[in-house]
């Protein structure tokens, strides 16, 4: 009865292969759902930006965690074209 909260609006907002500016949302999530790579940095609140203009890459990389155990993740890099 009206108390549902309002919808985050997170997700992927610009998607692999297409081309980004500087200062663009990439991702917003809460958590690390997705990690930043090469030329992206996470805000406060998890958010990935893109740190220069290029294109925006997805890849799966494996991580290591501190008990040994590995995991697989995602890594979102912006790739400057030539």
């Amino acid at each position: 009865m009206g108390r549902d909260s309002e919808a985050k609006r997170l997700g992927v907002k610009i998607h692999d292969g297409q081309e980004t500016d500087a200062g663009n949302v990439i991702v917003k999530q809460r958590g690390s759902k997705y990690l930043p790579g090469d030329n992206v940095r996470k805000g406060g609140d998890d958010t990935l930006y893109a740190s220069k203009e290029g294109v925006v890459k997805f890849r799966s990389k494996t991580k290591t965690r501190f008990d040994g155990k590995t995991r697989k993740v995602k890594v979102v890099d912006v790739v400057q074209e030539d």
